[in-house]
């Protein structure tokens, strides 16, 4: 988590929803919604203006346009669309066009406050609420609307905050997911804005030692400050004011120093602004993490390295990860950033905990990943079958496991390996289809399974035998992990103690 800053200044307009059901204004006339994307309340408001700005009463307009006055009304009020016919006459009568009545942008400061504090009124979470509805005219006071609109939206920000429940977390997931998916998980942006920061501090090639990244951070005008007080809901705290980047001295962390460190920078470099959704922050990490790969693994020399390799049919991580002194994550995960893009070979990833539970995944090769309703992976159970569970019981943990698996989407080969973290023994899996593993070193493998898997006879529903033997004879005692009843944390950046980190900031501004 990388803490820039948090904007207290609330948006310009509402972003609530606009009412589509029963409680929305309703529309007359065939032409009604035809109003080139001006809505009721706007086209309403519109009018008002520009009638007294003529200095007509709604009965001289109306008997101007041959309507009654209290019909006037109700457009005013946003309460009715006026058909085409009607249109065009009030446009004449106010001496405009048709596309000035039906204009995006408010005649007015006092218009825009009204129209939004209207649409607030209108949306279904209003209603919800049982709030009364204030009666806006002509005589509300400026200064009752502006309050309204500030309680109205900072109401809208304390709710959004809490939005983001564990069903929108892996909605906002699949979908990011399936765009990079579209995308062959390669980003050129990225590998672009990597590229300039490399050229700038001079790197020729091989592993990116600590000294040339402390170039990369005085390059981009911060200076690194290593702290043993680092708010405990942080891996590192930015200071835009003073321009320092705070990260932990203590070495015991199952995160590469280094990446914690371009994973800030990359907050920079690329221009990122204060999540407004679940969905922003997780594609900010993407991109951050992306990042800060391309810088580790800079994409010409590591594609070279691979193609080499290809060539002489023994890619592998391992010789990635080895080549360019990363972790065996980090080089699984460059090589899904650049397998498609420039090599041809499409993949997929996994990241398992010893008790089965997928906790990343990514694919592109057609592999049968378990998954929700809502398209998620993470929190699904991966097939007993499948390398990344097998890899567990292997005997040598020093080594690359790979086996082949049949499944109901054809057989694939995959390449494992086991790492020891705080929370737990974890399994990193990289794998492709059976016609990509003529490149790959480990084919040989003898290792063989097969996957049945979405059928819960696979490996999800006990052998019959095991079950006439047990079913209802026991009783197990399960984990019940308190974060499975919680709430997914609120905030722009979640989990992360907003007070915590400005009282840190707060107390080295003066270092």
């Amino acid at each position: 988590m990388h803490i820039f800053t948090y904007s207290q200044e609330m948006p310009p307009a509402a972003s609530w929803s606009l009412p589509s059901g029963p409680s929305a204004a309703p529309r007359t006339g065939p032409e009604a919604g035809s109003g080139g994307g001006a809505d009721a309340i706007s086209l309403g408001r519109r009018v008002r203006h520009l009638r007294k700005a003529a200095g007509l009463t709604l009965g001289e307009l109306g008997a101007a346009v041959g309507a009654a006055a209290s019909q006037l009304s109700l457009i005013e009020n946003g309460k009715r669309e006026p058909k085409l016919g009607l249109l065009q006459q009030l446009a004449g009568a106010l001496g405009v066009g048709v596309d000035v009545l039906l204009g995006a942008e408010p005649p007015s400061r006092r218009a825009a406050l009204e129209i939004e504090l209207e649409r607030y009124q209108r949306s279904p979470l209003y209603e919800s609420l049982n709030l009364p509805k204030i009666r806006i005219s002509s005589r509300t006071p400026l200064d009752v609307l502006e309050s309204q609109i500030g309680l109205l939206r900072e109401l809208e920000r304390k709710l959004n905050e809490q939005v983001a429940t564990p069903e929108e977390a892996r909605r906002a997931n699949g979908e990011l997911r399936r765009m990079m998916r579209e995308r062959g998980n390669y980003f050129p942006e990225y590998e672009a804005e990597a590229q300039k920061v490399l050229k700038a501090v001079g790197y020729s090639g091989g592993p990116l030692s600590q000294h040339l990244i402390a170039d990369i951070a005085d390059h981009l005008g911060f200076t690194l400050y290593h702290v043993g007080d680092l708010p405990h809901s942080t891996r590192s705290v930015t200071d835009l004011k003073n321009r320092r980047i705070y990260l932990t001295q203590n070495q015991r962390s199952d995160h590469d120093p280094r990446s914690v460190l371009l994973q800030a920078l990359g907050h920079y470099v690329l221009g990122h602004e204060t999540p407004g959704s679940y969905g922003d922050f997780l594609a900010q990490r993407v991109a951050t993490n992306y990042f800060a790969a391309a810088l580790l693994l800079p994409e010409h020399t590591t594609v070279d390295f691979l193609q080499q390799a290809k060539a002489r049919k023994a890619i592998s991580v391992e010789d990635l990860r080895d080549a360019f002194a990363v972790s065996y994550e980090t080089a699984a995960h460059r090589f899904t950033n650049l397998a498609t893009q420039h090599l041809g070979i499409t993949t997929h990833f996994q990241k398992t905990h010893q008790s089965g539970i997928i906790y990343k995944a990514y694919e592109n090769d057609g592999v049968n990943f378990p998954m929700d309703h809502t398209g998620a992976i993470e929190g699904q159970p991966a097939c007993k079958a499948w390398t990344s569970r097998a890899v567990f019981d292997v005997p040598d943990k020093f080594s690359s496991y790979s086996q082949y698996t049949d499944t109901v989407n054809g057989t694939f080969w995959c390449t494992a390996r086991t790492e020891r973290s705080a929370s737990g023994e974890f399994s990193l899996s990289v794998g492709v289809p059976y016609q990509h593993v003529k490149w790959f070193r480990g084919r040989e493998t003898t290792a063989r399974a097969t996957s049945h898997c979405p059928d819960p006879a696979c490996c999800r529903r006990p052998p019959v035998q095991l079950s006439e033997n047990w079913a209802g004879n026991a009783w197990p005692s399960a984990r019940a992990h308190s974060h499975l009843l919680a709430a997914m944390p609120p905030g722009a950046f979640p989990g992360v103690d907003e007070t915590e980190v400005y009282a840190f900031l707060e107390a080295h501004s003066g270092a």
